[in-house]
């Protein structure tokens, strides 16, 4: 086993390598230079169709639903927990690393959302179907079809075995029994139970909950973030500064931190904004293509909110909670190092209101990646695999918070990398189609303006 490890642990080194957040990082600037920074000066517009779309092409949900959907997954432990590790491996200036990766990250999603209604399609039960394995395969042609199905086959393993089941199991059952004493056992029955009687219901289930927790978590976690950042309001610039000098110079300005160089800041800032807002990954176009609209570039808009509200905001949240209190400098990591910096201002209440959006957020990513799961399952072997599909799941759930095994989390970092590959590639391929819809749109746009 020991052998096994060290094998996984290898792969996975390279892969989440420099190339790999290379190409990520890349693929954005990419698209940031062939969209004309649409992420800047079109990001009010996208906020607005957030609520204001008009949802009149055919679809499952609304738009508003599959951005809550794709919300669901994308905003977990990563904007507690991955905050935490990249701050206190990197300083201060992974934070900054990980706004970089965030802006330039909202091009790509951006493109994601643009792609996934462009080429959606209908599935045997009537239901739109979508995603990087679609605008692969019909974007750019049947002989690409073997790197569809390839990505399908990463997507199913990271929903059955990383992101979508262990991690977020483990977090809620190990933050409620922390802090309010709850057995784990009983922790893990009941989220069995509700996720297995939401997930049943399939997409309209899922994204009903969805558009009911989502915005209620994010306002909670913003509100009681913003109640700690105004009560240290006068530390503030010296906080953004130490963020961005740290970011610069590879050592912390306030000292103690001698193993922050700019590389580690950079890799750790860029690595963790990544897997928090999953941008180029290729999960969320998976939620966007199921939205009710006619125009594939008014969902890459709404797409790109996304990653402006899951980095930009919550994550920012957490980041300046960690510096301002000065806990990244402490011993704690991870999820008890955002613990100790709200428990520094709020005390116990800071604690509970910490735990309480920390489980909401991993319930939410369970319920996203059990969607992005099952329509990669219908993709491979059609809607006769639903059903063994939710079972595996809800089996794997039930089972999360007693299995510890590091092989399965390497293996999840592994196959998470692989799904990015082809859909990386898929981006910068269509990236003309990309930029031709989205002149579409925008003339569209200026003539309803003026008639």
């Amino acid at each position: 086993m020991d052998a096994l490890n060290n094998v996984l642990n290898e792969i996975d080194s390279i892969l989440w390598g420099p190339p790999l957040i290379v190409l990520l990082l890349g693929t954005g600037i990419y698209l940031t230079i062939r969209l004309n920074l649409l992420q800047v000066f079109r990001l009010p517009l996208a906020l607005s169709l957030i609520f204001r779309a008009k949802n009149r092409g055919k679809g499952d949900v609304s738009s508003f639903k599959a951005l809550c959907v794709a919300l669901a997954a994308t905003v977990g432990t990563g904007n507690i927990v991955g905050v935490a590790t990249a701050v206190k491996l990197g300083g201060p200036g992974a934070l900054f690393w990980m706004w970089v990766a965030a802006f330039f990250g909202m091009a790509t999603k951006y493109a994601e959302g643009l792609l996934a209604v462009k080429y959606r399609t209908t599935d045997e039960r009537g239901e739109i179907a979508g995603g990087p394995m679609f605008y692969i395969r019909h974007g750019m042609g049947e002989k690409w079809a073997p790197m569809a199905a390839f990505f399908a086959g990463a997507c199913i393993l990271v929903a059955f075995f990383g992101i979508g089941t262990f991690p977020q199991v483990n977090a809620i059952v190990d933050s409620v029994n922390i802090a309010f004493g709850v057995p784990r056992e009983i922790s893990d029955g009941v989220i069995t139970i509700l996720v297995a009687a939401i997930t049943i219901g399939g997409l309209q289930s899922i994204s009903h909950v969805a558009s009911r927790i989502v915005p209620f978590m994010a306002v909670v976690y913003v509100v009681i973030s913003l109640g700690l950042i105004f009560m240290n309001i006068s530390a503030v610039p010296d906080a953004i500064a130490l963020i961005v000098h740290s970011a610069f110079n590879g050592q912390a300005a306030a000292g103690g931190f001698a193993g922050s160089t700019l590389m580690v800041a950079m890799q750790k800032g860029i690595a963790r904004g990544i897997f928090s807002n999953e941008s180029g990954l290729g999960s969320a176009p998976i939620a966007a293509a199921a939205a009710k609209t006619k125009w594939p570039a008014e969902q890459g808009l709404i797409s790109m909110t996304g990653t402006f509200i899951d980095t930009i905001i919550i994550c920012s949240m957490t980041g300046l909670a960690l510096v301002l209190t000065g806990v990244w400098q402490g011993n704690s990591a991870g999820a008890m190092m955002t613990t100790d910096a709200f428990a520094f201002v709020y005390g116990q209440i800071g604690v509970a209101l910490l735990t309480i959006s920390l489980a909401l957020f991993a319930f939410t990513t369970i319920l996203g990646w059990n969607y992005y799961g099952e329509r990669a399952c219908i993709y491979l072997f059609g809607t006769k695999g639903v059903l063994p599909y939710r079972f595996i799941f809800i089996a794997l759930v039930a089972s999360g918070a007693f299995l510890k095994l590091d092989a399965i989390w390497t293996l999840a970092d592994i196959v998470n990398g692989l799904m990015a590959i082809p859909n990386l590639v898929a981006l910068c391929a269509l990236s003309g189609v990309i930029v031709s819809e989205t002149q579409r749109y925008m003339e569209y746009r200026e003539k309803d303006d003026q008639g």
